[in-house]
């Protein structure tokens, strides 16, 4: 579902979106949840995984501080589906795959040994257009089925 009339500006809109789900990702990996946090808008929510709600920029921004130093973790997101798309507003749906190990993990050939657990998850996006560009309005993160190695 769209209002907005020329393929251009809908691909425009969803390009920015895509790169907030990516960029999202990208940020929490490399552990720069300053970065992360502004993905969002100033009141954006998020619920992490059987986890509570969090709203706004600090309250985000704290709770991934709190995640161990020495966690490492890898993103892998794709198949973003727009359910909806307006000249202001948008809402998607994106898999992802998180792969972990620890800092701790001995650097072998072919880097440090993952977790057993690998996870396959959701993130249901509404996303807005702020003064400062797009950005996260809301995300619900959640883990669909789990494989232990």
């Amino acid at each position: 579902m769209s209002n907005i009339e020329s393929p251009e500006g809908l691909a425009v809109v969803q390009a920015a979106c895509r790169e907030l789900v990516a960029r999202s990702a990208y940020c929490v990996d490399q552990q720069d949840y300053q970065a992360f946090a502004e993905l969002f808008a100033e009141d954006g929510r998020l619920a992490r995984p059987g986890g509570a709600w969090l709203s706004g920029r600090a309250e985000i921004l704290a709770s991934y501080q709190g995640r161990p130093a020495d966690r490492i973790t890898r993103h892998v997101v794709g198949n973003t589906v727009f359910i909806d798309t307006q000249a202001g507003s948008a809402k998607a749906v994106s898999y992802l795959v998180l792969w972990s190990t620890s800092a701790g993990e001995a650097v072998e050939a072919f880097g440090r040994k993952a977790n057993a657990r690998q996870v396959l998850g959701e993130f249901h996006d509404s996303f807005v257009k702020t003064e400062q560009g797009w950005r996260i309005a809301q995300r619900e993160a959640e883990f669909i089925m789990y494989k232990d190695q």
